[in-house]
């Protein structure tokens, strides 16, 4: 395990590392999640000579620290990611990010581009929470902060998603859960996407069906990717075709 302080006040990312040669890929995980449970087995399936690879959990998640008196914007986690990888000697590195992750990662590619070469978002956040909740951002969003930290709101949540996705989100501090998931609820990174110009490539479930505005994005360049059995969790569902198409 590793640490970076990414605030005045000590507050640290740690992520978990595994060796190999640069560049390295940085991996981010979801809302309410942690990056080693959902990245170890493919981290480490990859063919061939291994890259540097860092699991990171992103401040107020997982093994990170979880300060309560930040906003917990996209930005600044975008931000204080950004001071973790420099602290790590991290530039120009694959950046592979789920679902919220991936809203962080655009931003880190736009506000830094000299850490990120190359984007992998799988089923990522695109574009602000439609009016019927889902179980993530949206549907936490909703709460208010004083009900979702003090009012039964992260209990119901944690019983709403299942045993899976509760056991990384109850590692996560509730002000930081809830301020993270109002952040994405507004979040708007289509044309950010669009607008970058490095390698970047965009997965989700062919169950799903087509993805909306997909035609958009491959005119601006992103290889958009519909992978077969497997739902939003691509890369515990169908880890070989995720593997096959970050190497891609």
């Amino acid at each position: 395990m590793h640490a970076a302080e990414v605030r005045p006040d000590g507050s640290s990312i740690r992520w978990v590392e595994l060796p190999g040669t640069e560049p390295a890929r940085v991996y981010i995980h979801g809302l309410g999640s942690s990056s080693a449970p959902y990245f170890a087995e493919v981290a480490t399936a990859a063919p061939g000579r291994r890259s540097r690879s860092l699991l990171v959990d992103l401040l107020g998640h997982g093994i990170s620290d979880r300060p309560t008196d930040v906003g917990y914007t996209m930005e600044e986690h975008a931000d204080w990611l950004a001071t973790a990888l420099r602290t790590a000697g991290v530039s120009e590195a694959q950046v592979i990010a789920h679902s919220m992750g991936g809203a962080v990662a655009t931003l880190l590619a736009v506000k830094h581009p000299d850490l990120v070469a190359s984007l992998v978002l799988i089923d990522s956040n695109l574009d602000p929470a439609p009016e019927i909740p889902a179980p993530g951002s949206s549907q936490i969003a909703r709460y208010g902060e004083t009900v979702f930290v003090h009012g039964g709101g992260l209990q119901e949540t944690l019983e709403r998603v299942g045993p899976s996705w509760a056991a990384t989100m109850r590692l996560a501090g509730p002000v930081a859960l809830y301020r993270t998931a109002a952040s994405l609820a507004k979040f708007e990174g289509r044309e950010a996407l669009k607008g970058l110009t490095i390698p970047r490539t965009y997965l989700y479930p062919a169950a799903d069906g087509p993805l909306p505005g997909a035609s958009e994005l491959a005119a601006a360049g992103v290889r958009v990717v519909a992978v077969p059995d497997c739902g939003h969790n691509i890369m515990l569902d169908n880890p070989a075709a995720f593997v096959a198409e970050v190497q891609a």
